[in-house]
């Protein structure tokens, strides 16, 4: 596969849809970010890069974190089911940061990947580490193999500044027990974790194990080839808020987006990619980032389908 080529004839297609949408202006350090920014890159199994446009620009990654935090937590329990029996696994039909499931569902959050989802798997990272947000840095860091990654802390304070929903959901989750540790503790390393920065070419390459089946970079095993599957499988239905059917429709890869603008994208046992353009759709994800997706896997005729 001539990565390099398919990725010129991607941002080809990509790039005039870059622009629309709208960035997250409900966080005000993401409005100052330019709509019309556009990067791809992708990491084979082997840990090649490949990348077109500002593929190592970095971005505030949000909530492609949950990916990660997710993993960690599936990891450091060494197999133990527990967390899904405090997080579910179906898709929302919701917005990301709505309050209505939790009230009809007793404090369980329809997923790992809305923010109550993960907020919950969070607060069981801070359980499994002391400190989840830096736990997740330290992992970035290695598999990315850039030891300057750091938490945007412009970012994580206007997120703290603007967090009311997310403070509701964490408290109203609390009360029905669904918490270890304190309410302003969880949602502090939370917001740190999505104002981590990333370039594509950085998340590309850091989200590898889930294409080697959950066999790190260094070759040594984070996860289960079966827990690689399961997290795979829910970014697929999951992964892209209330729009994850249309997405898996349209591209047929699990994908995690975040409002930062990037998604990231995995074939099982070939790469994984990530694309960055800060425009959303309604629901919360990259327009151009979905189009190139899109033209991706028609280009390449791979998907898990």
């Amino acid at each position: 596969m001539d990565y390099q080529a398919v990725l010129e004839e991607v941002a080809a297609f990509a790039r005039p849809f870059a622009g629309r949408g709208q960035v997250a202006d409900y966080i005000p350090a993401l409005e100052r970010v330019s709509a019309d920014r556009f990067g791809i890159a992708v990491a084979d199994i082997n840990g090649a890069v490949y990348g077109v446009g500002d593929w190592e620009v970095p971005f505030s990654v949000q909530s492609i974190s949950k990916t990660f935090s997710l993993a960690l937590v599936m990891a450091h329990a060494h197999g133990d089911d527990d967390i899904w029996k405090r997080v579910g696994r179906e898709p929302s039909g919701t917005p990301f940061n709505s309050l209505v499931q939790l009230e009809w569902e007793n404090g369980i959050p329809r997923n790992p990947f809305i923010n109550a989802g993960a907020l919950v798997v969070t607060d069981r990272l801070q359980s499994l580490t002391g400190d989840a947000s830096t736990t997740m840095l330290h992992f970035l860091r290695e598999e990315s193999g850039n030891p300057d990654l750091a938490f945007d802390q412009a970012v994580a304070g206007s997120e703290a500044d603007h967090g009311d929903r997310n403070a509701a959901l964490a408290h109203f989750m609390a009360s029905f027990g669904n918490l270890e540790n304190p309410v302003p503790s969880v949602i502090e390393h939370y917001f740190w974790q999505c104002s981590i920065e990333m370039s594509c070419r950085d998340l590309a390459t850091a989200g590898g194990f889930l294409a080697r089946h959950g066999v790190r970079a260094d070759g040594t095993r984070l996860l289960q080839a079966r827990e690689a599957k399961r997290i795979n499988a829910v970014m697929l239905t999951c992964g892209t808020y209330d729009a994850a059917g249309e997405f898996a429709y349209r591209v047929g890869l699990p994908a995690k987006s975040g409002v930062g603008g990037g998604i990231i994208a995995v074939v099982p046992g070939r790469c994984t990619l990530c694309v960055w353009s800060p425009g959303l759709d309604r629901r919360g994800n990259s327009v151009a980032g979905a189009a190139a997706l899109d033209h991706f896997t028609t280009l390449t005729g791979w998907s898990v389908f």
